[in-house]
């Protein structure tokens, strides 16, 4: 069996994005990471599997990898593919894209001979990315993040009109999502206190045990891990205020020691809090 190992993103300027183009890699075995990844086929014939599904892409299709799905580059012709890939956070920190990631997660590849409009304009964002990223714009990560949050925009109304039934029903997932909504609006607003899983359950009226599955289920990623990448993305901005040690911007943040803080931001962001520090120097 193939061993599937997690990969670190390491964000160089602008933090949280990352282009590949010319050294895409051919193969590259299974794996995940933290990050989504949007890739534009510029040829035919690459082909990918996410999760258990094959996908061979044609010129002008989008694949879409989703934050902690196991994919696997099987065959990529040379200069055939862009891909971006940026941070989760920009996805968790918006509740109204985590109230449809179960069908967002549901959607791996957009054909661009069934959606050609669709594709069209995501491939436009890609490639504004794409120059946007090499630009010594003072503005980069500003409109790097601008054409992410086109393309999640113009994704999840494609995903909601794919599921219009599901979405809209008043069935036992639209009643479970209302927990998952007023646990994470909980959790936006608390999460620089000394805040436990059991505190957000009992707050929405939910066991600790069936909150945790209900959680999951929707989020798809645990509770600890949503909490973390709510406290970095928080720490990178008390990050930039010089006057803060590193330490006084952990437990601001909300993390309880500088060890869990070090590890949980260098796996979300690439870079240890000192470094990201720097960059931004």
């Amino acid at each position: 069996m193939t061993e599937i190992r997690k990969e670190n993103i390491q964000f160089q300027w602008p933090a949280s994005i990352s282009v590949t183009d010319t050294n895409s890699p051919e193969t590259f075995p299974p794996h995940w990471h933290s990050a989504a990844e949007f890739t534009l086929a510029l040829k035919s014939g690459c082909k990918y599997r996410v999760n258990d599904t094959l996908y061979e892409l044609n010129a002008g299709d989008v694949l879409l990898v989703w934050p902690r799905q196991v994919h696997e580059t099987i065959e990529v012709p040379e200069g055939a593919v862009v891909f971006v890939q940026f941070s989760s956070a920009i996805i968790e920190s918006n509740l109204d894209l985590v109230s449809i990631s179960r069908f967002l997660h549901e959607c791996n590849r957009i054909e661009s001979k069934k959606y050609p409009d669709l594709c069209a304009y995501l491939a436009e964002n890609i490639l504004n990315i794409q120059k946007f990223y090499r630009s010594s714009d003072p503005l980069t990560e500003t409109r790097c993040k601008q054409c992410v949050y086109n393309s999640l925009l113009k994704i999840g109304e494609h995903v909601l009109g794919e599921n219009k039934n599901l979405y809209t029903s008043d069935d036992e997932s639209g009643a479970g999502w209302k927990y998952i909504h007023a646990a994470c609006n909980f959790i936006m607003e608390k999460s620089s206190e000394n805040l436990t899983q059991a505190i957000v359950a009992d707050h929405v009226g939910l066991s600790t045990f069936y909150f945790s599955k209900l959680f999951k289920k929707y989020m798809h990623i645990s509770f600890p891990a949503y909490l973390s990448n709510i406290r970095v993305k928080s720490a990178t901005s008390l990050l930039l205020n010089k006057d803060l040690s590193i330490t006084e911007c952990a437990f601001m943040a909300g993390f309880q020691s500088t060890t869990a803080f070090n590890r949980a931001f260098h796996d979300i962001t690439g870079y240890s809090p000192r470094e990201y520090r720097k960059l931004y120097k």
